[in-house]
């Protein structure tokens, strides 16, 4: 396990060093002039641009900025934006609020999802089945943004269980609709993912033959054809996870969350390709180490998967 630890390591190394330097090409390659708009409605004076392109390496061919990043990178520098803030001390902010949000919509995607899922899987072509299939397709065909209006006035101005909005110390009990907002598409794919590979499972020969061999019905579901139905389930929920952190845009501005969705949404408006590149970096990152505990789990739910 530590050998393969180490040799997926290392391969990460070549993938974020090209998927850097392609976030890098396309934002600083854009044309136009980077200061433009960094003045309000007056021109930057010439002395201000001159810092500005000094700042940012600006001058120098494309492959030597990205070369002078990488090596700020290593030494774990994000950069500076353009109002003077380190992009590393922004991102451990609005990652904490955003992690925060990820977790919990992770949370009730797969506790949610499975339940459903296995509820249907066994009770193939029921009412619950039926019920299951029906409403998860309603939700999937829902934009999100449309669930998070409806939940917003009927959850939250109708009822008042939970803030319209939420605040900047973004509590747990604030984000409990946007995360239940956030994950509902998910808990639509968990479940149909989890209900179609149980149903294929229980079908399989060795679950038939360990109920024939007198071990409960319950034991089987659980202990054979449950666990082996859990892996795609669980590549869904890495992939998932690596989305929900870069993709809660829509989310964030709909419930005024200050997270990582609106930073980058916000330094792409801005032209700030320090900040565009340092948050999407950080992604990219932490989507490669959840593919990795992915990859670790795989050997946890079947035995038969090695890392040798």
């Amino acid at each position: 396990m530590g050998k393969y630890i180490v040799r997926r390591l290392l391969q990460m190394i070549p993938v974020i060093i090209g998927t850097t330097f392609l976030i890098f090409y396309m934002v600083f390659a854009m044309p136009g002039d980077p200061t433009a708009g960094k003045c309000g409605e007056r021109p930057c004076s010439a002395a201000y641009i001159q810092k500005y392109r000094a700042e940012h390496n600006l001058d120098d061919p494309l492959p030597i900025q990205y070369g002078k990043y990488v090596a700020k990178l290593a030494q774990g520098d994000l950069g500076t934006n353009q109002y003077g803030v380190k992009v590393k001390d922004d991102l451990q902010k609005r990652y904490l609020v955003t992690g925060k949000l990820a977790l919990m919509a992770i949370a009730v995607e797969v506790v949610v999802g499975i339940l459903a899922g296995i509820l249907a899987g066994i009770r193939k072509g029921k009412f619950v089945d039926n019920l299951v299939l029906v409403s998860t397709l309603f939700v999937i065909s829902i934009p999100v943004f449309v669930i998070g209006a409806l939940a917003q006035y009927f959850i939250g101005v109708r009822t008042g269980l939970f803030p319209v909005t939420v605040s900047s110390k973004a509590t747990f009990y604030e984000l409990t609709m946007p995360a239940l907002v956030l994950g509902s598409l998910s808990i639509a794919y968990v479940a149909r993912l989890t209900r179609t590979n149980l149903v294929e499972n229980l079908r399989a020969d060795y679950v038939r033959t360990a109920i024939a061999k007198g071990l409960s019905r319950r034991r089987a579901v659980g202990l054979h054809a449950l666990r082996n139905s859990m892996i795609p389930v669980i590549t869904f929920v890495g992939f998932d996870f690596g989305a929900l952190l870069g993709g809660a845009i829509v989310t964030e501005r709909i419930f005024n969350i200050q997270g990582v969705g609106g930073y980058i949404f916000r330094g792409i408006q801005m032209r700030d390709g320090v900040a565009v590149v340092g948050a999407v970096t950080a992604l990219v990152i932490i989507y490669l180490f959840v593919n990795l505990l992915v990859d670790i789990l795989y050997g946890v739910l079947d035995p038969r998967i090695s890392h040798e």
